[in-house]
C-alpha cells in the first residue's frame, strides 16, 4: 500500500509559489532594462553627435576585457532569459488559474456576492493581452532599430537617423504610443503584483496597499518617458 509521503511529488520549481517568484523577479529585470533604456533613449535630445556616440559606446563598453558588443551581448541573453521565464511562468499558472477557477465551456464561474473579484483593476483584466501586445511591438522595434532590417522613412547607417526618420512618420508615433499605452497597463499591474508578490505588501486590499502608488510612479516615468522622444520628433522639438 502507497502512504501520501511515499507518493511521487512534482519538482519544487514547478510548484506555483516558485512560479510565481520567477514571474515576478523576471518582471522587475524587465522593468531595469526598461528604465536604462529609456535613459538612453532619451539622449535624443542632446543632439546626434550625443546620440550616436552613446549607441558607439554601448558596443565598445568593455573592451578590451570584453569583445566588441560584449556587454550588449550579455544584456540581451539576460534579457531572453527573463522573456521566456515570464511567459513559461505566466502560461503554466493562466492554465492552473483556469482550471481552478472552474472554466466550463469557456466561461467562468461567478459568486453572487463578488461576480467580477473586487481585487481586479482594468489592467489586471488585460494583462495576457497586453503582454502579446508588448511581445509583438519588441519584435518590430528590434527589427527596426537595432537590426536595420525594416526602415519606415528611410534606412541610415546613424542610429539617430534612424530614430529620426521613422518618428518623423505619424502612423509610426501612433502604433509606438498604442504599444506604450499598452507597456503602461502591463506595468501598472504587474510592479504591484511582483512587489507582493515579494513579500513587499503589508495592507489587508490593494486600494490601501503603498505598492500601488509606487506601481502608478514606475508607469508614468517609463511610458512618458518612452513617449518624449517620438512625440518631439514628430512635432519638431528635439534637438
Amino acid at each position: 500500500m502507497v502512504t501520501t509521503s511515499q507518493a511521487k511529488r512534482a519538482p519544487a520549481t514547478r510548484s506555483t509559489v516558485v512560479l510565481k517568484i520567477l514571474m515576478a523577479v523576471s518582471g522587475l529585470v524587465m522593468i531595469g532594462y526598461l528604465l536604462l533604456h529609456m535613459y538612453g533613449n532619451l539622449k535624443i535630445f542632446a543632439g546626434q553627435e550625443a546620440f550616436d556616440a552613446y549607441a558607439h559606446h554601448l558596443r565598445e563598453f568593455g573592451e578590451p576585457m570584453l569583445p566588441h558588443e560584449g556587454l550588449l551581448w550579455i544584456v540581451r541573453v539576460v534579457l531572453l532569459a527573463a522573456i521566456v521565464t515570464h511567459v513559461y511562468c505566466v502560461v503554466v499558472l493562466w492554465r492552473r488559474n483556469r482550471k481552478a477557477a472552474g472554466y466550463v465551456g469557456g466561461k467562468r464561474y461567478h459568486s453572487k456576492q463578488n461576480k467580477t473579484g473586487v481585487q481586479r483593476s482594468y489592467s489586471s483584466f488585460t494583462m495576457r493581452w497586453g503582454g502579446l501586445v508588448v511581445l509583438t511591438f519588441i519584435v518590430y522595434h528590434l527589427l527596426h532599430l537595432t537590426a536595420n532590417t525594416i526602415h519606415p522613412g528611410g534606412a541610415s547607417d546613424s542610429p539617430y537617423e534612424r530614430v529620426v526618420n521613422g518618428f518623423e512618420i505619424w502612423w509610426v508615433v501612433v502604433s509606438y504610443t498604442v504599444a506604450l499605452l499598452a507597456v503602461g497597463f502591463h506595468l501598472w499591474h504587474g510592479v504591484w503584483s511582483a512587489l507582493t508578490t515579494l513579500g513587499g505588501n503589508r495592507s489587508s486590499n490593494r486600494i490601501d496597499s503603498r505598492l500601488s502608488g509606487i506601481a502608478v510612479v514606475v508607469t508614468l516615468v517609463i511610458v512618458i518617458g518612452f513617449l518624449l522622444p517620438p512625440w518631439a520628433i514628430l512635432l519638431g522639438l528635439e534637438a
